[in-house]
Parts: C-alpha cells; sequence; structure tokens
C-alpha cells in the first residue's frame, strides 16, 4: 500500500536522478531508528535467537537469488544449470584481491571511526552492525539494477521498492544490532549514488552481455556468506569478496565479445 502511494506520487516524474537512492537511505536511517526503539525493549537471549533467525532469513535471500541466476528450465519443464564456474572463479579472484587489498579492514577502521564520532564507544558491535548492514544493503541486485536505471532513465521505481526492503531489514537487525545499523546509509548513497552518476557515461557497458545477471549471482552469494556469518563461529570476511562483482563484469564483456561462456 505504501510503496503503490510512493509510485502514484513519484511515478510519472522520472527526471531526477538520485531520488530513488535518496528515499533508499531515508528508509534506511528511519528504520534503524524503529527498529533501535523497539530493541531496547527485548530481553538478550531474545536478542540471541532473533540474531540466528535473522541470519537464517538473510541467508536464503542471498541464495534464492544465487538460485534464480543459476537455474533455468527448459521447454520440457527440466532444469539446468549455469554460470556456476564463472561465479567460483569470479570469487575466487576476488577474494584473492580483497585480502592482498585488505578491503574489509579498512572498513571495519571506517566503521571504528563512526564508533568515535557518534559516541559509541563502550558498544562492542558497533562494527560489526555497521559492516553486516551495510553489505545486506549494498550489494544485492537490486541495488545495481535500481542505481542503473535511476541514472539512465530517472526511473526510481526498483530503488524506491529496495528502499521499503531495507526498511524492514534494517528495522529488524538494528533492534538485535544496535545503533552501527543506521549508518549504513552511507555505504548506500556512496556506492549507489556513484552507480547512478555513471551510469548516463556507461550506458553501453551495462547493456552488453549478461552482466546484471553475473554481478547479481556473485553478489547474492556475498548475501548469503553475511547470513552465514551471524550464526557460524567461522567468519567469511565478505567485504574482501567485493572486487568479485568487478571481476564478475569483466568476465561478462569478454564472454559478450568472444562468444565463450563458464
Amino acid at each position: 500500500m505504501l510503496y503503490s502511494l510512493i509510485i502514484m506520487q513519484w511515478g510519472s516524474e522520472r527526471t531526477m536522478p538520485g531520488l530513488g537512492t535518496a528515499v533508499n537511505a531515508a528508509g534506511v536511517i528511519a528504520g534503524a531508528l524503529i527498529g533501535m526503539l523497539f530493541g531496547k525493549r527485548i530481553k538478550e537471549e531474545t536478542r540471541e535467537s532473533l540474531l540466528n533467525v535473522l541470519g537464517l532469513s538473510v541467508f536464503f535471500v542471498g541464495a534464492s537469488g544465487a538460485l534464480s541466476c543459476i537455474l533455468s528450465a527448459n521447454e520440457n519443464g527440466k532444469l539446468s544449470a549455469s554460470g556456476t564456474v564463472m561465479m567460483i572463479i569470479c570469487l575466487a579472484l576476488g577474494t584473492f584481491t580483497g585480502e592482498l587489498l585488505r578491503i574489509e579492514h579498512g572498513i571495519e577502521v571506517f566503521g571504528e571511526w563512526l564508533k568515535k564520532k557518534v559516541g559509541a564507544k563502550n558498544d562492542n558491535g558497533f562494527v560489526n552492525a555497521f559492516v553486516s548492514t551495510s553489505l545486506v544493503v549494498c550489494v544485492g541486485a537490486m541495488a545495481i539494477i535500481g542505481s542503473v536505471k535511476d541514472g539512465l532513465e530517472g526511473d526510481h521505481s526498483t530503488l524506491f521498492a529496495k528502499a521499503l526492503l531495507d526498511f524492514l531489514i534494517v528495522l529488524m537487525m538494528s533492534s538485535v544490532m544496535g545503533l552501527g545499523c543506521l549508518f549504513s546509509f552511507i555505504p548506500i548513497v556512496i556506492l549507489q549514488g556513484s552507480v547512478t552518476a555513471l551510469a548516463g557515461l556507461c550506458a553501453g557497458f551495462f547493456s552488453e552481455g549478461n552482466m546484471i545477471s553475473d554481478i547479481s549471482l556473485v553478489g547474492s552469494v556475498m548475501i548469503a556468506a553475511v547470513g552465514l556469518n551471524t550464526f557460524l563461529s567461522k567468519r567469511f570476511r565478505v567485504g574482501n569478496m567485493l572486487p568479485a562483482l568487478i571481476y564478475a563484469a569483466v568476465y561478462s564483456l569478454l564472454s559478450y565479445h568472444f562468444n565463450f561462456s563458464l
């Protein structure tokens, strides 16, 4: 209902690139504030149970996104899989690159800086909440597709839908994980805003081959890894996987121009 009202209000005004990202950031902020308000009333043992359930839910969001990119049905209704080799190669190369560059360490350092700036020095879970929530809301398919549509066509509908989904996700995460979730709006503004700004200049780049699908597949696996991190003792450094998204884009370009697939 709320989404329909937003579309009625803004649907005909498609001349403001960047509006989708602004609404998305506002949705994250609102969700975090409401989540923190109600989260204070939840018992510690209940929070732990909710965190595990939330992690499981995020895992299945990522897994379902990945499977939708991998699986397809032929004329006889039989399922076939594609893109798995590409996914493995991109994730391996991306993680190797990310480990060399220590990307997640850089994100955590930024999180520690934010923690001091907002006076949350005693909040031991601040950085983990910031990093985990930022990765969930930034690396999914809707973030990429929505930002490209916003930049190319001024079409905000995908990011408006994402704003509502992120509102609910961040509301739940912040009720359990706290203040750090609020500041996930910063990478949303930076990353989605950058893609929106560049989309007009790189229109042909995004339209060649299966680039959006390939990036979405790799991004969905990363979201699943974020979910697993919440209830596994052995943690994935998902921030260090981020270069895999670039490798997926490069693969898509090469496979399109040289006519091959993995």
